[in-house]
């Protein structure tokens, strides 16, 4: 009996594995909710300066006659670059000349300004509290919102180290992956383990150290020593596709986190935007797997993330008032970036050997958490230009799915078990493809 036949007799797919499955969604739903929360803990209201004119009972009553708040407001507070007041800059001096209604911009040109040396006034409409309005992270403190966002992702990579070796105590180790390893002991428990969730008790009954050393006969892999970093850097063939998949990993992470975090720069509605990103995301999933299937893996995953730089490099040059079509960009390249999530999850775990696959994967989730930090960092660009930030985003997406067009194609292979496993499935594969035209010729004579 071979070992892909004792998998099937211990439960391909039982309750085991729904519990497991159960297991692992329910965290990552905790962990997205929490990190789609700062759209609206970091939400930025609309602010001023605050003014006597304006905010000061005492100030209002010393004046001669009565002024309505915006005749208050004209001379308290200059005009922004969009012509409404400014959120950065008031008067040092109300200016009553721009009470006349013939006065002009020369009127208050040469007008001395100062920064918000008194604080701001925000408007608490929407937001009546938010971490932006309790620290006053506006102006030259806007900077400290994305770095504080940076250090929270940071802490995730740094508690997905630290619990990731505690969750070996609850979560079991791949049955395939411990007898590689040579722990034939520890994988013939978690196969037995799996018999009696899955109510399979006369298999568990029949499992012995016998039985599974039987099935073990035909696989090359057994006992191998378990793989390093290093095999993945210095290993011909290896070494081209985990750069490229670390790219690829970063790449998501980086503008998944640096758009979804901050989904007021990208116009509209916040509340209309998430829930139509949570809308979209879970279809967009169902269409990923859907095309795996059906194209294979190299190009749903090359062409997702093409997709969603596409639509994010478009944003660069629709008007900001275009709201809804800025929108439905966003909703659409976020909706790709998390197609490219679903395929790049798949691909990875069938591009490398069982021996070094959860070093590799590992491997990737770093980089995809670097990518993560730095996601939102990249928006202090916007200081200079607010295209910047998306022309970075863009572009670094629309690079890394060029290049996992270099990936090869995985569909319908079986898992490899060694690096030798994988390297033979190559030379099949070249082979094929040079012996094809023979064939071709052979039939025409």
């Amino acid at each position: 009996m071979a070992f892909l036949e004792l998998l099937d007799q211990v439960g391909g797919m039982g309750r085991f594995q729904v519990l497991q499955a159960i297991a692992l969604v329910v965290p990552i739903m905790l962990l997205t909710t929490q990190n789609m929360l700062e759209n609206f803990l970091a939400a930025v209201p609309s602010h001023r300066c605050w003014a006597p004119l304006l905010d000061n009972t005492s100030a209002q009553a010393s004046l001669p006659g009565a002024l309505s708040p915006q005749a208050l407001l004209a001379v308290s507070i200059p005009p922004g670059p969009n012509q409404q007041p400014h959120r950065c800059r008031r008067f040092r001096q109300p200016q009553w000349q721009l009470l006349d209604p013939n006065a002009t911009a020369a009127s208050w040109s040469q007008a001395a300004t100062e920064p918000c040396v008194d604080g701001w006034v925000y408007d608490r409409s929407t937001f009546t509290s938010t971490i932006v309005t309790k620290w006053d992270l506006v102006c030259d403190s806007q900077t400290l919102k994305p770095m504080a966002q940076s250090i929270y992702l940071a802490g995730v990579l740094v508690g997905a180290a630290v619990f990731g070796h505690a969750s070996d105590r609850w979560l079991p180790e791949s049955a395939r992956w411990l007898l590689a390893m040579g722990k034939l002991d520890r994988g013939l428990r978690v196969l037995q383990r799996v018999a009696t969730i899955n109510g399979k008790k006369a298999v568990r009954e029949a499992l012995t150290m016998d039985v599974l050393l039987s099935a073990m006969q035909g696989e090359p892999s057994t006992g191998q020593a378990p793989a390093s970093l290093g095999t993945l850097l210095c290993t011909p063939g290896l070494r081209l596709r985990t750069w490229i998949l670390v790219l690829c990993w970063f790449s998501f992470a980086f503008t998944f986190y640096g758009l979804a975090l901050d989904l007021q720069a990208l116009g509209g509605n916040i509340f209309l935007l998430q829930a139509l990103i949570g809308a979209v995301d879970l279809p967009a999933k169902l269409v990923a797997l859907l095309l795996l299937s059906r194209l294979g893996r190299r190009l749903p995953q090359a062409g997702s993330l093409v997709l969603s730089g596409l639509c994010i490099l478009a944003n660069t040059v629709v008007p900001y008032d275009m709201g809804a079509v800025r929108s439905a960009l966003a909703v659409l390249g976020l909706g790709a970036t998390g197609a490219a999530f679903t395929c790049i999850n798949i691909f990875t775990g069938e591009l490398f050997p069982t021996v070094v696959r959860m070093t590799a994967v590992g491997f990737c989730q770093v980089a995809a958490r670097g990518g993560a930090i730095l996601g939102p960092l990249v928006r202090l660009l916007g200081i200079h230009s607010p295209s910047l930030p998306l022309l970075v985003y863009g572009g670094t997406s629309v690079l890394s799915g060029l290049v996992a067009l270099l990936l090869p194609e995985t569909r319908s292979l079986p898992l490899p078990d060694t690096i030798q496993d994988m390297q033979n499935q190559a030379v099949k594969k070249a082979a094929h493809g040079t012996a094809e035209p023979s064939v071709l010729k052979s039939t025409r004579l």
